[in-house]
C-alpha cells in the first residue's frame, strides 16, 4: 500500500517542518501552496516534498486538488498545524506491511490543543476525521470551511488507533 501525504499550506513556514516530518514515513509528499510570501515552500522542498503553487480557490478544492495531484491512490491528508501520533504511525505501518485494506477509508481521531493545552470536553474529542482514504472512492466536498471526504455510498469505513495532533 503505497501512500501520499498532502499537506496544503498559506504562510506556514513556523509549521511545515514539523508537519512534513510527521509523515515522513509517506511514499510522497505533495504540498500545495497558496503563494505563501514566507519561507514555507522552501523548508517544504528541503523536507523532501513535491510543492505546487496555486491560488486559494478554498479548502475543499485545494485538498482536492492536492490528492488529484498525487502519484498513489491512497492519500493521507494533514494540516499544516496538525502532527501524527506515534500510536496513529504504528497503525498506519501496519496497515502498510500488510499491503493490503480491508477498506476504502479510516477515520482518525483528532486531538486538538489550544494554547499548549488539550481540549477534551465539549465535543472536541475524539473528532473522528476521515484522512486516510483511497481516493479512488471519496472526493473532498465542502464550502469554505468544514471540509470533508465524501466516500462512495457502499464504501467501507474503519478506525484506526492514534491520533492526529492538532495545534491550533
Amino acid at each position: 500500500m503505497k501512500i501520499t501525504a498532502t499537506i496544503i499550506t498559506f504562510n506556514e513556514a513556523k509549521n511545515i517542518r514539523a508537519a512534513c516530518e510527521s509523515v515522513a514515513w509517506a511514499d510522497e509528499i505533495v504540498v500545495v501552496d497558496s503563494e505563501s510570501s514566507d519561507e514555507t515552500c522552501e523548508i517544504a522542498r528541503d523536507c523532501g516534498a513535491r510543492v505546487i503553487a496555486r491560488a486559494w480557490p478554498g479548502f475543499a478544492a485545494q485538498k482536492q486538488f492536492a490528492a488529484d495531484a498525487a502519484t498513489h491512490d491512497w492519500i493521507f491528508s494533514l494540516d499544516a498545524d496538525e502532527r501524527v501520533s506515534p500510536q496513529l504511525l504504528n497503525s498506519i505501518e501496519s496497515l502498510r506491511a500488510k499491503n493490503l485494506s480491508s477498506a476504502d477509508g479510516y477515520r482518525i481521531a483528532r486531538r486538538t490543543f489550544y494554547m499548549n493545552r488539550w481540549i477534551r470536553g465539549g465535543g472536541w474529542y475524539p473528532d473522528h476525521q476521515l484522512r486516510l482514504y483511497d481516493r479512488r472512492r471519496g472526493r473532498w466536498q465542502g464550502a469554505h470551511v468544514h471540509e470533508s471526504v465524501k466516500i462512495e455510498t457502499n464504501a467501507r469505513i474503519e478506525k484506526l488507533q492514534g491520533d492526529i495532533l492538532h495545534y491550533s
